[in-house]
């Protein structure tokens, strides 16, 4: 089984190594000190196996996942135990070691990876986030916010607003920034109730208070609508 190490510290690069190479089912095919790295890797190869850290700079290992397509499985690697809920809606993870790590925990992660195998490489290819909303509970989805997942209810969106790197979103209590694209958080957001009028922007149709030429008003907030996409819009409307 071929396996990558991402992690920030040298130290426990070299440990996990170590318990790798004991180990005659498990081949190194690189370690990584950063994401970014990691994501170059997998552009150009495949592994069965990541040993993630959590903690790293610029980047965090719930970035990582959720950056690239069809991870395979992973091993969480951390010092920090607080994350251990909001880690397994990933079906892709697989288990969750607490620094220091010991051989005998080591070896029963990678019993877990081995019992894995038996159950289909799509059920562990895609975050349980997905798999639930095949299942009609479309009702939620997760921002991370200083290294926190954050629930947020998908009626309560009223904008979201592209900005630079960046994606503004608004509802109806609290308003967050978060590093991500307009693309990806329009791929979460049922497409009934949302409708990308520019290409800043995405709104919740059901939040519209006014229509007035090419803006809508949202509460508070005049959203320009592009003329590409008014006609969109006006089908969305139920018009006397």
């Amino acid at each position: 089984m071929n396996c990558i190490i991402i992690d920030d510290e040298e130290m426990a690069r070299a440990i996990i190594a170590q318990f790798i190479t004991k180990n005659t089912d498990l081949v190194i095919d690189g370690e990584f000190s950063n994401a970014m790295g990691a994501i170059k890797f997998l552009n150009q190869n495949e592994t069965d196996l990541i040993f993630l850290d959590i903690h790293m700079p610029d980047f965090t290992g719930f970035d990582f996942i959720q950056t690239i397509k069809n991870p395979p499985k992973i091993i969480l690697v951390t010092s920090d135990k607080n994350f251990a809920i909001e880690a397994f809606e990933y079906e892709c993870i697989v288990d969750y070691l607490v620094k220091p790590i010991t051989q005998d925990r080591f070896l029963k992660a990678i019993q877990k990876v081995c019992t894995t195998s038996t159950t289909t490489s799509t059920s562990l290819s895609k975050p349980l986030e997905t798999k639930v909303q095949t299942e009609d509970n479309k009702n939620e989805f997760y921002i991370n916010i200083d290294r926190r997942l954050i629930k947020i209810e998908i009626a309560s969106v009223n904008i979201v607003e592209a900005k630079g790197d960046y994606i503004h979103i608004k509802t109806e209590h609290k308003n967050y920034i978060v590093h991500s694209t307009l693309k990806k958080i329009e791929d979460k957001l049922p497409t009934d109730l949302f409708l990308k009028v520019h290409r800043s922007y995405i709104i919740n149709t059901k939040k519209i208070v006014d229509i007035e030429d090419n803006s809508v008003l949202i509460g508070k907030d005049v959203i320009p609508v592009s003329r590409s996409n008014r006609p969109e819009l006006m089908k969305r409307l139920n018009l006397l």
